[in-house]
């Protein structure tokens, strides 16, 4: 149980500092640019799904390690263990979708929670960011 607690909260914080730069140099550099402000808007829409994309793929990495490793627990259902498969999971659990077509079990469950708690803040920091940008760069009507 331990073992779980510190690899949640280590895969935790590795997705969320990934996510804090993320958004620091698409700042930066959306401040820098000179192209029209939809171009801007664009690329920081852009910037935001991949950054999100890499995080899902860090939890499906964890999935995938844990699924295969002994004493972790289990993704089971319409599932057959493959990387493809611990993404699309990820996918699903992070943005709290959750087909239920896929079930965890043991101590992966854990994994599971956090990751739908952590989608969920990190989907709201980017609206946040993209709204505040759409406020900085889209004239006043």
């Amino acid at each position: 149980m331990l073992n779980a607690v510190i690899l949640n909260s280590l895969i935790v914080t590795v997705v969320v500092l990934i996510h804090h730069e993320a958004l620091i140099r698409l700042s930066s550099l959306l401040a820098k640019m000179r192209q029209s402000h939809r171009f801007r808007l664009i690329l920081a829409v852009f910037g935001v799904l991949i950054a999100h994309t890499l995080e899902v793929w860090i939890f499906a990495g964890a999935y995938y390690f844990m699924h295969h490793g002994s004493g972790w627990g289990e993704l089971a259902g319409n599932f057959n263990g493959s990387l493809l498969d611990c993404a699309y999971f990820s996918f699903s659990t992070f943005t709290t979708l959750g087909y239920g077509d896929i079930e965890a079990f043991g101590s992966l469950r854990f994994l599971t929670g956090i990751e739908g708690l952590t989608g969920l803040v990190l989907i709201t920091w980017s609206a946040s960011f993209l709204f505040v940008e759409m406020q900085r760069y889209w004239p006043t009507r």
